[in-house]
């Protein structure tokens, strides 16, 4: 490899980009679900919007544990090495 092609910058995919917005997309579908449970249920709007921020909360938990547990592609593997390699 070229000094040039070492310090080039990995720039990640619209998709890997949009990944994080989709995970809290998907807390908040979730939780304004649950919210509307407990506001059809108990018809207390206090106790629908502290449902809203906690199950907000273990949505994300959840999600971003899910996402630690997960084994990486092949492809991000590659370019962690690649970035590893370009440190030394």
């Amino acid at each position: 490899m070229t000094h040039e092609e070492q310090h080039q910058p990995i720039s990640p995919s619209k998709k890997d980009r949009l990944r994080p917005a989709e995970l809290l997309g998907l807390s908040a579908v979730l939780s304004v679900f649950a919210t509307l449970v407990i506001l059809m249920a108990t018809r207390d709007i206090k106790l629908a919007l502290i449902c809203f921020v906690i199950a907000f909360i273990v949505c994300l938990v959840v999600f971003a544990l899910a996402g630690l547990g997960m084994k990486p592609n092949p492809e991000d593997v590659e370019a962690r090495k690649s970035i590893d390699d370009a440190h030394e």
